[in-house]
């Protein structure tokens, strides 16, 4: 674990061995805006010891689905108003839910071609159904019966 000591400074190899980040991704977030630039010592970065939770929190956003430039708006409004990211928030669940009937539906469709009694799938009357809806224009979702 790092010290606490706020004024601590580490170097971009010991954030990078804390957080198990890679050095190239720190310099990028960096570039990106995401991590603050670090103090120079005789041309070395030197963070201060926050960075590690930053560098945390970071890795959380992305873990749970969000992109690197939805991260930093939402490291951007860190504040006590909660107003300030519950919209980010709220469009991630709106995204993820999507995501997650969509890979409901290709599981279901995946299912279904494994446990065709046809021996060919292209000879199933319900994959047919489904092929044809998706070449009409029809989305996924609607296209494969549920």
């Amino acid at each position: 674990m790092v010290d606490k000591q706020p004024t601590k400074r580490l170097t971009i190899g010991e954030l990078a061995r804390i957080t198990g980040v890679a050095t190239s991704a720190l310099r990028y977030w960096e570039e990106l805006g995401l991590v603050p630039d670090p103090a120079r010592v005789p041309g070395q970065r030197r963070y201060l010891v926050s960075a590690v939770g930053l560098v945390g929190l970071i890795l959380l956003l992305r873990n749970v689905g969000f992109t690197l430039r939805e991260a930093k708006a939402l490291v951007a409004t860190r504040s006590d108003d909660p107003s300030a990211w519950r919209e980010l928030h709220q469009r991630k669940l709106a995204e993820l839910d999507e995501r997650i009937a969509q890979v409901q539906m290709a599981r279901t469709a995946i299912a279904h071609a494994l446990a065709c009694p046809h021996k060919n799938i292209h000879n199933c009357p319900n994959f047919a159904g489904v092929l044809d809806a998706r070449l009409a224009g029809s989305p996924p979702h609607e296209a494969h019966p549920h």
